[in-house]
């Protein structure tokens, strides 16, 4: 049995990996080279394909507008998620469970069915073909998928240490700040890593509310690419994977915290 749950293992990476060397691959060939041999490894490693993407098409600007738009929308959803999922589990009662479920019930809201009172609403503020109304709107979207994920961890802290605080004389901010907070890493950076692919790869937001290019992300900047370059694949393929390294990196620095907030509370005693 080992035999076959290894060569399953075995099929499985192969799946994952042989495409994803077969991308990196394209990048270093020219057009030609691709259509002779897509699958071997490049005659000679060229960066042209990286230095003409940079130079012809403003990817540095799609670039840092996608970095923009993932830090503060990341950044915003987890401070304020980690307020309310502290704040239901720990201060509220009843009316804590009636917001908890309240956002629960957001989460299950398809985007599609948000897309024109949302579209009005951006609209109205002034805040379309702007990175703030995107920001605004990332972080609304995803509010509820976060507070959900906190919520679950903190009700797994342990009561005794919030009594010992408070009979140290420590208020709820005290208890927020130097008990929930630092036992909450794991649970804020799985999290953060799952809104990091979220708001990198989201294509629907900025399809909605971006039209100038100097307010285009990156997924937006690649749909026009296929058009632009439906044949270039050796210029489409290195956009994918400009577009792709920054969430490679992010997993590869924040893996064990991500491993460790899926699995915490999963054992107890």
């Amino acid at each position: 049995m080992k035999i076959i749950r290894y060569i399953l293992l075995a099929l499985f990476a192969a799946a994952i990996i042989v495409p994803m060397l077969v991308v990196i691959f394209t990048t270093f060939k020219s057009t030609a080279e691709v259509f002779s041999n897509i699958m071997g490894l490049p005659s000679s490693w060229s960066i042209e394909n990286y230095v003409s993407i940079f130079v012809e098409q403003p990817m540095a600007k799609y670039f840092m507008n996608s970095v923009i738009v993932t830090l503060f929308s990341v950044s915003i959803t987890l401070i304020l998620a980690s307020f309310i999922a502290y704040s239901v589990t720990r201060m509220f009662g009843w009316i804590g469970v009636v917001i908890f479920s309240l956002f629960t019930i957001g989460m299950m809201v398809p985007a599609q069915v948000n897309m024109i009172p949302l579209y009005q609403l951006v609209f109205d503020l002034g805040l379309t073909n702007s990175l703030l109304g995107l920001i605004l709107v990332n972080t609304a979207v995803t509010l509820p998928v976060a507070v959900f994920i906190l919520s679950g961890f903190m009700k797994s802290l342990p009561k005794s240490l919030f009594e010992a605080a408070t009979i140290d004389g420590a208020n709820e901010w005290k208890m927020y700040y130097k008990i929930a907070l630092p036992l909450s890493v794991p649970s804020l950076a799985a999290t953060a890593i799952f809104l990091f692919v979220m708001h990198w790869n989201d294509l629907l937001y900025p399809l909605l509310f971006i039209t100038n290019n100097d307010y285009k992300t990156l997924p937006l900047a690649l749909l026009e690419f296929q058009g632009e370059y439906a044949t270039n694949y050796p210029l489409l393929f290195t956009g994918v994977l400009i577009a792709s390294a920054p969430m490679i990196i992010a997993y590869i620095f924040l893996q064990r915290y991500f491993i460790a907030g899926i699995t915490a509370g999963s054992v107890k005693g």
